[in-house]
Parts: C-alpha cells; sequence; structure tokens
C-alpha cells in the first residue's frame, strides 16, 4: 500500500509542477473549491481548514492573488471583512490538476475488470469506516 500511495504522492507533484503549483498552493484552491458556489470563504475559517496560522495564509495568499488565481474582496453584508474567492483562472488551474489525478488513478487501476473494481470499492470503504472510528475522517468535513 506504501508503494502505491508512494506512486500516486509522485503522480500529484509531477501535476502540481505541470500546473506551476506547490502543494500548499493546491490545498487553498481545493479548500475554496470544496466550499460551494461562489467557492468564497473568510480567511479565518480558510486557516482553520488549513491548520495555518493566519499570518502564514496571509503571505501565501498575497501570492495566489499575484498569479490570479484568487480574488480578496470585502464581505458584501460587512465592510470589515475580507472573502477570499476563487477565480476562473484558480478554478480552471484546480481542475486541470484534478483532470491529471483522475487520469493517474484511471491509469493505476486500469488492470482491474469492473467487477474487480466494485469489489476494491466496497473493501476500501470498509477499511475507511474502520479507521474513521478511531480517528479524525479521512476527508476533511467542509462547513
Amino acid at each position: 500500500m506504501q508503494r502505491l500511495v508512494q506512486h500516486l504522492q509522485q503522480k500529484k507533484e509531477a501535476a502540481l509542477a505541470r500546473h506551476g503549483l506547490k502543494l500548499w498552493e493546491y490545498e487553498i484552491l481545493w479548500r475554496l473549491r470544496s466550499a460551494g458556489e461562489p467557492y468564497r470563504m473568510a480567511p479565518t475559517r480558510l486557516a482553520q481548514g488549513l491548520g495555518v496560522h493566519p499570518a502564514t495564509l496571509t503571505s501565501r495568499l498575497d501570492r495566489l492573488q499575484s498569479a490570479g488565481l484568487i480574488t480578496r474582496e470585502h464581505a458584501p453584508e460587512d465592510r470589515r471583512s475580507l472573502l477570499v474567492g476563487l477565480t476562473p483562472q484558480g478554478a480552471a488551474t484546480w481542475a486541470a490538476v484534478i483532470d491529471d489525478q483522475r487520469e493517474a488513478g484511471a491509469t493505476l487501476l486500469a488492470p482491474l475488470a469492473e467487477k474487480e473494481l466494485g469489489h476494491l470499492a466496497d473493501l476500501l470503504r470498509v477499511v475507511a469506516l474502520a479507521v474513521e472510528e478511531d480517528g479524525p475522517p479521512l476527508m476533511p468535513h467542509v462547513d
């Protein structure tokens, strides 16, 4: 399993490099995308979800904004608050990385027949649920 994880990690790093992203940049784009339309959230909530200090997040947001991947705007309901939003370019970059990862996963699983893929999915679901009973969810919860 560790060899498969390592293989997929290498594919992910290659996809990020092809799109000029670092892992932390992708994670910010992913977190914004997972918030649902209009793909915006408060920086404080973003920092909490990413597990980074707000000051660290500020410098990272500066870089993503300079690259045209995010915006920072005043919240319409409270001009004292800011919202970080995904730009169309940021959404397209995120989608391109996801497509690359999907392709890598499909290539990895290509030797399996459809029935075998179903069995694999069922078995992985059992393992994931068991792991989640003893700790945090494998996929972060998005509010």
